[in-house]
């Protein structure tokens, strides 16, 4: 399907095409691209959308020319929103369909899932998604944000900005949440001097949809003379009835706003947004950006849609550069062997949809601006903070004992994710324990 496409995008994909392709090449094998996103289940509602955007970006990039003279052909499972289950389909897109590369997954727990899986069968996982950080994988692209891409930036804004005082840390029950509020306890504790007391922290189960209790307990919290604020872990399609009985309990933003780190304008698209203006979001693109390559993205996510009313959002912009990094790294290396293609990557610099670019860092995590936005009533985001340059990811925390002394560098002779500093030593893969752990919360 053809696409209106813009100055600044038909450079980019003049930029990472290879070409025309030949009558000769055309016959090749085409390279395959693994798409590992639930298209039911809880997060059926984030991720869908996920498949269409890498769906587009593969029809794009055959259009002109493919790559190295091969077109690109998607190849599609579903797991499910079953976290086991995606360890399977992503061993039935490495061993059976042999895809040269796989973008997917959402929940940390799905990809800690799989880790072990790319890491025995040396296949490229490239994961668009806000995560808890604590990983760098030699076989894994994490091009959504850590923590300190988000979630400190964000509490640091509700802090200085806002005047908040309480946090009321709201999440699903499972990995990202988990180590995300460890780490924010930590740096309320320990840079700003909040108190035990003002610290709340509550996990729900995937799907949970009885909220009366917890919201009225937030309520409660809040209520006792200090500007409070929620800092929402909260993923999926609990999201819809979280923010329904916030407006029920008649909680606006005024009273306690609520942060989200899980929620874009796909979850907010469908519900009446009217009482939750005001609320907020941290990520690092909202549709509402004002540059030339973000109209010509949403026009072209329009067109391959046929939906006037498509949205797009933050983890679909983390495709398009991860998208785009993996072409380039293919352009570079000649080929779409993955080792070839691991080393060529880093370093590798593409536009990202915010007007500036995105860089491949030795800890295989990129460059990103941090952007607040407030929630409007047509369903958007009003941007209402950001930083004033991009932000390198840090895979391991300053605010967690055993991460302090870690650092990542998958560069020659390095080649390590869990580097320790202190002892000069290398932790190794743990893949396979961690895949154990957060398959057992």
């Amino acid at each position: 399907m053809p696409f209106p496409l813009r100055s600044g995008v038909a450079a980019l994909l003049s930029a990472v095409a290879l070409g025309a392709t030949s009558p000769a090449l055309a016959q090749e094998d085409p390279i395959k691209v693994g798409i590992l996103h639930s298209l039911s289940g809880t997060m059926a509602i984030s991720e869908s959308a996920l498949k269409d955007a890498v769906e587009m970006l593969i029809e794009q990039q055959n259009e002109q020319g493919g790559l190295l003279g091969r077109q690109l052909e998607a190849v599609v499972v579903d797991p499910a929103s079953n976290w086991p289950l995606f360890a399977e389909r992503a061993r039935e897109l490495l061993e059976q369909h042999e895809v040269d590369v796989v973008f997917g997954n959402w929940t940390s727990v799905s990809r800690k899932a799989v880790l072990p899986v790319f890491e025995e069968l040396n296949g490229l996982l490239f994961y668009p998604v806000q995560y808890e950080g604590e990983e760098s994988s030699e076989n894994v692209f994490y091009t959504g944000a850590a923590p300190n891409q988000q979630a400190i930036p964000a509490v640091e804004y509700l802090l200085n900005e806002v005047g908040v005082e309480r946090f009321a840390l709201l999440g699903t029950d499972y990995v990202y949440p988990r180590t995300t509020n460890r780490i924010l306890e930590a740096f309320l504790k320990e840079e700003h001097g909040i108190a035990d007391e003002d610290i709340m922290i509550n996990y729900t189960p995937f799907g949970h949809s009885d909220w009366q209790n917890i919201v009225a307990e937030v309520r409660r919290f809040g209520s006792e003379g200090k500007k409070t604020a929620v800092v929402s872990t909260i993923n999926g399609d609990a999201n819809v009835p979280f923010y329904r009985e916030l407006a029920n309990q008649g909680i606006d933003a005024a009273d306690i706003p609520v942060i989200a780190f899980s929620v874009g304008e796909q979850e907010l698209s469908g519900i009446d947004t009217g009482p939750l203006v005001g609320h907020l979001a941290a990520w690092n693109y909202f549709m509402s950006v004002d540059t030339d390559a973000n109209y010509d993205f949403i026009d072209a996510w329009i067109d391959y849609t046929g939906d006037e009313e498509a949205v797009t959002n933050d983890p679909m912009e983390a495709h398009y550069i991860g998208f785009n990094m993996w072409a380039e790294a293919v352009r570079k290396a000649g080929t779409t062997d993955v080792d070839a293609v691991k080393e060529a990557i880093i370093g590798v610099t593409v536009p990202n949809l915010t007007g500036g670019y995105a860089a491949m860092m030795p800890n295989h995590h990129i460059t990103k601006p941090v952007l607040i936005g407030e929630v409007q009533d047509n369903g958007q985001f009003d941007i209402v903070w950001q930083t004033p340059s991009t932000v390198a990811g840090d895979a391991w925390s300053d605010y967690l004992p055993g991460s302090r002394d870690l650092i990542a560098d998958w560069r020659k002779p390095m080649e390590c994710g869990n580097f320790n500093v202190a002892n000069g030593r290398c932790g190794g893969s743990t893949a396979a324990e961690e895949a154990e752990a957060a398959l057992a919360e």
